[in-house]
C-alpha cells in the first residue's frame, strides 16, 4: 500500500496516531492541573515504566494539555551527565520572560528574574547576560548560597509567586528523571514541598525508569507524600488492538483478526513495538485487508529496524565489562536474575561485578525490581543480544 499514507509513527517520543490505554493518566493530569490552577493541594506525579511504553509520548501530550488549560508548560529531558541546575536555568528563564509581558511592569516577575540570576551566579553557571538583561541585579540573600537544597526551594517559590501575580500557572515537565543526581533530586523534592505548602501555581510532572522510585525514597523520606508514581506498562490486548486497528481504519484499511492477534503476541503490547509492526505491515501489504502473512514480512523488517536503532544504540555505548554482564543475563533468559547467578554465569565473584551492575543501573540499562535482582529496562533486549551478539 501507499507508504505516503502509512499512519503509523515509530520513533522516540513520536505521537502515535491512536493514544490508546492511557485515559486514566490523562484524566489524572487534567484533575491535577485544575487543582493547581485553583490554588488547591495536588500531588505532582512521576510516570514510571520501561523503555518503549510511551512515557515521552505521554509527557508531550501532558504538555499540550497544560498549555490548552492556560499553563506555561515546558518539557525538558535530563541528560545523563548534566546537572539539574543547568537543565532548569534556561527553562525558568523562558518561563519568567513569558510572564514578563511588556504591557505592564510586574515587580514580582522582575524579582523572579533577580532570584534566578542570583541562583545561577552562586553556582557559577552562565545564564546569558544579554538575554537576561544587564540592568537586572541578582537578588541578595535569596537562592544564592550555592547550596542547591536551600536555594532551589527559594527559586521555585519566586517563580510560583511570579506566575500567581500574572493569574496563571507553570508546569515543568521532566523526562528521564532517573538521571538526576541524588542530592539534586532531594533539592527538587524540597522545592516541590515548598510550593505545595504555599499553594503556589507550579507543578512538576516527570517520567523515568523504575529506579527513580528508589531514587526518590533515598533522597527524602517524605517524597511519597509529594509524588505519586503511576506505572506505565504495555497495553492490554483490547488497547493494543485499538492502537493497531484504529489508525488503519481511518485510512479505509482493515486488518485481519489473525494478523492483529499475531502482532500483539509478537510485540507483547509495547506501544513502540506496535508502531514498528504496524508501519512495516502497512508497507508490506498489497491491499486491504492486512493479513497474517504481511505481519510475518513486517516481523523481519521491524526486527531489523529495532536491531539497528532501538537496541544497538544502547548497547554500543557500554564498556566491554558492561556488555559481558548483559550478555550473561541474556544467556539466562529475560529475567529478572539474581546477582549471584549472573556472577556464576560470568565465572567471577559477585563482589567483583557489583560496580558493573551499579554502572548499568546509572546508565538506565537495568534496574532492580527487588533486592538482589536485576532486570533489563529495555523489553526484549535479551532476545536482541542472543540473536546478534556473541560473547
Amino acid at each position: 500500500m501507499d507508504p505516503i499514507t502509512n499512519p503509523y509513527a515509530p520513533g522516540a517520543g513520536s505521537q502515535p496516531p491512536e493514544l490508546a490505554g492511557r485515559d486514566d493518566i490523562l484524566s489524572r493530569t487534567r484533575i491535577t492541573l485544575a487543582r493547581v490552577r485553583q490554588g488547591r493541594n495536588a500531588k505532582s506525579f512521576m510516570l514510571v515504566g520501561l523503555r518503549g511504553v510511551g512515557k515521552t509520548v505521554l509527557l508531550n501530550r501532558i504538555a499540550e494539555i497544560a498549555e490548552e488549560d492556560g499553563f506555561i508548560a515546558h518539557l525538558v529531558e535530563t541528560p545523563e551527565n548534566r546537572g539539574l541546575p543547568e537543565l532548569l536555568i534556561p527553562v525558568l528563564r523562558k518561563i519568567l520572560f513569558r510572564l514578563d509581558t511588556k504591557e505592564k511592569v510586574n515587580e514580582t516577575v522582575k524579582r523572579g528574574l533577580m532570584v534566578l540570576k542570583g541562583f545561577a551566579g552562586a553556582l557559577k553557571l552562565s545564564i546569558g547576560e544579554i538575554e537576561l538583561g544587564l540592568s537586572i541585579d541578582p537578588a541578595r540573600g535569596v537562592a544564592d548560597s550555592g547550596d542547591i537544597e536551600a536555594d532551589l526551594p527559594d527559586l521555585f517559590e519566586a517563580v510560583g509567586q511570579a506566575a500567581q501575580s500574572r493569574s496563571t500557572a507553570v508546569a515543568i515537565i521532566i523526562d528521564e528523571v532517573q538521571y538526576i543526581k541524588e542530592l539534586e533530586f532531594s533539592a527538587l523534592i524540597m522545592a516541590v514541598h515548598r510550593v505545595s505548602q504555599k499553594r503556589l501555581p507550579l507543578v512538576i510532572i516527570g517520567a523515568g525508569l523504575p529506579q527513580l522510585v528508589g531514587l526518590a525514597g533515598r533522597s527524602k523520606s517524605y517524597a511519597e507524600r509529594l509524588f505519586d508514581y503511576p506505572a506505565v506498562g504495555p497495553l492490554n490486548a483490547s488497547d493494543a488492538r485499538l492502537a493497531l486497528v484504529a489508525p488503519a481504519q481511518r485510512e479505509g484499511v482493515e486488518i485481519d483478526r489473525a494478523a492483529v492477534e499475531r502482532a500483539i503476541a509478537l510485540t507483547r503490547g509495547y506501544p513502540y513495538f506496535l508502531q514498528e509492526w504496524g508501519y512495516h505491515a502497512w508497507n508490506a501489504a498489497i491491499a486491504s485487508p492486512i493479513s497474517a502473512s504481511d505481519i510475518d514480512i513486517a516481523t523481519v523488517e521491524a526486527t531489523r529496524s529495532l536491531d539497528e536503532s532501538f537496541f544497538r544504540v544502547r548497547f554500543d555505548r557500554l564498556t566491554p565489562r558492561e556488555k559481558d554482564y548483559l550478555l550473561a543475563m541474556a544467556a539466562m533468559g529475560g529475567g529478572p536474575h539474581r546477582s549471584g547467578d549472573v556472577a556464576a554465569e560470568l565465572g567471577v565473584a559477585v563482589e567483583s561485578i557489583a560496580p558493573v551492575r551499579s554502572s548499568l543501573i546509572k546508565k538506565g540499562m537495568v534496574y532492580s525490581p527487588a533486592h538482589g535482582d536485576t532486570a533489563f529496562t529495555v523489553p526484549m533486549f535479551d532476545e536482541y543480544l542472543n540473536r546478534t551478539v556473541s560473547r
